[in-house]
């Protein structure tokens, strides 16, 4: 005579196709599913083509720094006595504006390489992130040093100056500290993805 299952468990017997009885899996009798393992960070894997990366998005300074060249405002000077040169009233505040052309600009490739790199799903985590950071970075810092080379192409200096003349000059360099808005939006944009997504490998076994 068969014994009637203890209560509130579930008899350990079923029937397979076929009519014979086979025995339930031990993880059936458990009251809460088993803890799955936390994937582990990944580093060798990612680690060439995060370098690779970095070096492909530091290349993004290059056209920013022409964007930078053509959208900043000139700067109109006039010959004063004691050989100086002051801005037009006008112009004084084209120094601003031009810092704030070029954190526009940055901060725009920032957003859209966070995007871009978000989309590599099978190398998403942490080794990219910090390369594309420390990528997002070099790039602003290369805008500075190229956009002085472009303005040069666009804006000569007089050869010859007379008191009273005005002449037009380039736009004004950047400050270093500039180069903080591009590596900025891009951890905002690649955090916010990463908090969006969930999941404990950040998708990256469906890729």
């Amino acid at each position: 005579m068969n014994e009637p299952p203890l209560p509130g468990r579930a008899d350990p017997l079923r029937i397979q196709p076929g009519g014979a009885v086979g025995q339930l899996p031990e993880e059936a009798y458990l009251p809460f599913p088993m803890p799955r393992p936390i994937p582990r960070v990944v580093v060798k894997p990612d680690l060439l083509p995060a370098i690779s990366m970095a070096s492909l998005i530091s290349l993004i300074g290059i056209p920013v720094a022409l964007l930078w060249s053509l959208l900043a405002p000139p700067i109109q000077r006039q010959v004063a006595t004691n050989g100086r040169t002051p801005a037009l009233p006008g112009d004084s505040n084209h120094q601003f504006d031009s810092l704030a052309v070029f954190v526009l600009l940055t901060l725009a490739a920032g957003v859209l390489t966070g995007a871009v790199v978000w989309l590599l799903r099978r190398r998403r985590g942490p080794v990219v992130m910090i390369a594309a950071t420390a990528g997002s970075a070099l790039a602003a810092y290369l805008a500075t040093l190229m956009g002085g080379l472009f303005t040069g192409f666009w804006y000569d200096l007089p050869t010859s100056v007379q008191l009273g003349d005005v002449y037009t000059v380039a736009p004004g360099a950047v400050h270093l500290t500039a180069i903080l808005a591009q590596p900025l939006a891009f951890i905002v944009v690649y955090g916010a993805c990463a908090a969006w997504n969930g999941m404990d490998d950040l998708g990256r076994r469906l890729g």
